[in-house]
């Protein structure tokens, strides 16, 4: 199977572009925990994620994580080639959340073709614009969100792409995804599972009132 066809703009490219593509592109497996891609100065190449999960995620300055968007099967991940895109630099990490195996452009390759061909050039900049937007989304959430609603939403969309209302995830995983020590997590966790919402374990967290949660996330 060619796989690259998960591509959404591959039945518009010319068939040089699309055997220029493939025939350079390498499969690799890394395991949960593993780091693809670290820094702006790291232009490894496009990702195309065949199975498992990526996080891309920032430092701050003194030294904290945050998640700015996550990444899952047929998701291409763009700012690990960020040198293809002129003047623009992300010091951005990419990691396997899980299990992870993609496709590897190299970065080159995808340029060259990218600038021949107008079909690549626009879906190029559509995932550029959607990844733009997560960021913004992002900084709502900091700026204006309160820490309680936050997490609930954090929780809920972790139910929703597990499928499972029990998640296997630790205190300072979610710090980690929300730029939040872990000692807040934890007591915010704690209050949540005084109002019943959720009940907590060692290295897991159960969603027990998944509507009072979702009213925590709305109010």
């Amino acid at each position: 199977m060619n796989y690259l066809e998960y591509l959404s703009v591959w039945n518009k490219l010319s068939d040089e572009h699309r055997h220029r593509l493939q025939s350079c592109c390498t499969t690799k497996k890394f395991r949960k925990g593993e780091i693809l891609h670290n820094g702006s100065n790291d232009c490894t190449g496009l990702f195309l994620i065949l199975s498992g999960k990526l996080r891309a995620y920032i430092l701050s300055s003194d030294g904290r994580e945050i998640t700015i968007y996550s990444l899952f099967e047929r998701d291409i991940c763009l700012l690990s080639a960020s040198c293809i895109m002129n003047s623009i630099r992300f010091d951005i990490t990419i990691e396997a959340e899980k299990d992870t195996e993609v496709i590897i452009i190299p970065s080159e390759v995808y340029k060259s073709v990218m600038q021949e061909s107008a079909p690549l050039a626009n879906y190029t900049n559509e995932i550029m614009a959607s990844r733009f937007t997560d960021v913004m989304w992002l900084i709502d959430q900091i700026m204006w969100q309160s820490f309680d609603k936050r997490l609930a939403n954090f929780l809920l969309s972790e139910a929703l792409t597990e499928e499972n209302d029990t998640l296997k995830i630790t205190h300072e995983t979610i710090g980690k995804h929300l730029g939040s020590p872990r000692e807040v997590v934890t007591r915010m966790l704690k209050y949540f599972q005084n109002e019943g919402v959720v009940k907590l374990s060692r290295g897991m967290i159960e969603i027990t009132d998944k509507r009072k949660l979702e009213s925590l996330a709305d109010e």
